[in-house]
């Protein structure tokens, strides 16, 4: 089957929704997804979303915040719109029915999260993210000229190489004409061709066995516009959240928002000390990265699995009133955090690398944007600040909503693609193969690509994925196609690319510290091993 939009939008987060409702007015507009519309990593998002909203914060301040955080990779021209712009988004996100917090006075109610200099966070309790995400969903679902496609998994992004052409890195003008999605619930593949495509397909945690991301954060995005011959970079810069609620078994780990330690929670080691001063000056309100690599040091010095985060000093009607849900949670697991300390640990959370994208959200292919968690703006440099991230996708959802619709009245639909052709497969009857290589990934980069890293590690991690991928792209071209042998080339490709990253850069940088490249701080001799 074949289906003609003027707009494809894959992936059904903060990106993806608010692209769509900004364009949906000049153009048929499908977005798909790969579970339902309400499920997206955006739905997670505790903390909130960073922006100067009070007289007394200064863009400035902002955009310096984030230019230290990321370890002088930011691009600063990026850095400056974003912040610049935060406040209209804001504005917009409230027209569509966000509800963020406000004080008595009837002014937002701020929080402040590790590495900013104010409080400046917006947020709706401790579910920011599922207020964002509830919101859009409501919008999208009224709007005439938007189709929802559940269920469906973008496979593969089509260019001329779908035409016959030999596509390269180097080919000039590569153009995205749609994509071959599968419906998941018959399994038969269908072609959506569009004028624009944007990629908001989120991040990659799950090439990691411990993360906070949902399942579907599988790294689909990033892995089509790689075969389709478009750039990605700074994969080596993955994220780890300091602080994920420690209980084995859970998949994914459920997050405790860093707005915690802005309202006053410190961090413990099992003896009860706490140890963040003798890391950074900031304590437990340092960048994600210092503290994450703080508590690795901790736990791996004391040959623990966690270390605790303490709220217990702090009123509890406060502290159950700011952080209900994180108070329901740890109380279903026998932990009042009103009392008792609670038991956490770093996990996969964000990857602040992707598909390189301009100022216009654009990648290197014509025809195709990209925001969100799995573009790479310029935005996060090495380290993202805490709660920039949805602004971020927002700001620059809104980019490619006013480029492409520049372009729209440009362009056609290219009615050469030819269907999905999976003649000459066969049924696939490997799929325990297919969920143990799954497993086998996220061993291999929780062993050797963490938080700490060397050339050592990344080699053997190199080697070893490289059997699997040989394995896989012999078990695709041989069986019908479904989503479980493509989301398993997805997290291969994915977990390649941060592999290659992380080796080809010869540094310590933000979020990639590695032990033959040990950075020139007073702490350096803390991550030795």
């Amino acid at each position: 089957m074949i289906r003609k939009y003027d707009f494809l939008v894959v992936g059904s987060g903060i990106a993806g929704m608010s692209f769509a409702l900004k364009v949906a007015d000049k153009g048929k507009v499908a977005i798909l997804c790969k579970t339902a519309l309400e499920e997206a990593n955006t739905y997670y998002a505790q903390g909130g979303v960073a922006s100067v909203t009070k007289q007394t914060d200064k863009f400035d301040n902002h955009i310096q915040d984030t230019l230290i955080a990321g370890d002088g990779i930011c691009d600063r021209d990026v850095v400056t719109k974003v912040v610049s712009e935060a406040p209209s988004q804001i504005k917009e996100l409230v027209s569509w029915g966000v509800d963020f917090d406000k004080d008595q006075s009837g002014n937002f109610d701020l929080h402040k999260e590790g590495g900013h200099s104010d409080f400046r966070i917006l947020h709706h309790k401790d579910n920011t993210g599922a207020e964002i995400q509830q919101s859009l969903v409501e919008s999208i679902k009224r709007h005439p000229n938007i189709d929802i496609f559940d269920q469906h998994f973008a496979i593969e992004i089509l260019t001329q190489h779908h035409l016959g052409m030999r596509v390269k890195h180097t080919t000039p003008n590569i153009e995205c004409y749609g994509a071959y999605v599968l419906d998941i619930r018959t399994n038969h593949v269908e072609t959506f061709l569009a004028k624009i495509t944007l990629i908001a397909t989120g991040g990659i945690g799950n090439i990691y066995q411990t993360t906070t991301n949902p399942t579907i954060a599988t790294g689909d995005g990033i892995a089509m516009v790689y075969r389709a011959k478009g750039l990605v970079e700074d994969m080596e810069f993955v994220q780890f959240h300091p602080t994920a609620l420690f209980h084995p078994g859970e998949r994914p780990s459920f997050l405790i928002t860093e707005a915690m330690r802005g309202y006053g929670a410190v961090l413990r080691n099992k003896k009860g000390e706490e140890f963040m001063q003798r890391y950074d000056q900031r304590g437990s309100l340092a960048p994600r990265d210092i503290v994450a690599r703080a508590i690795d040091n901790e736990m791996k010095l004391s040959g623990d699995e966690h270390v605790y985060l303490d709220v217990t000093h702090k009123d509890a009607e406060q502290t159950k009133e700011h952080f209900p849900n994180i108070y329901k949670k740890c109380l279903e697991l026998g932990i009042d955090i009103t009392k008792d300390y609670i038991p956490v640990a770093p996990a996969a959370h964000y990857l602040c690398g992707g598909i390189k994208v301009d100022l216009n959200a654009r990648t290197t292919i014509n025809r195709l944007y990209a925001a969100g968690e799995c573009s790479r703006t310029g935005l996060h440099g090495a380290n993202r600040l805490a709660s920039n991230s949805l602004i971020e996708a927002v700001v620059y959802a809104d980019a490619a909503a006013k480029d492409s619709l520049i372009l729209l009245p440009q362009l056609s639909w290219n009615d050469r693609i030819p269907e999905w052709n999976d003649a000459g497969t066969s049924l696939n009857e490997e799929m325990i193969l297919i969920t143990q290589s799954v497993k086998e990934v996220n061993q291999i980069m929780n062993a050797y690509v963490g938080i700490v890293r060397s050339n050592l590690r990344l080699k053997r991690a190199y080697d070893r994925l490289e059997i699997l991928y040989v394995e896989t792209e012999s078990l695709f071209q041989r069986s019908v196609v479904s989503k479980e042998i493509c989301e398993l080339r997805n997290i291969i490709s994915s977990a390649y690319l941060v592999i290659k990253s992380a080796l080809q850069r010869k540094e310590s940088r933000g979020l990639h510290y590695t032990i033959d490249y040990p950075k020139k701080n007073p702490h350096a001799d803390l991550y030795e091993y």
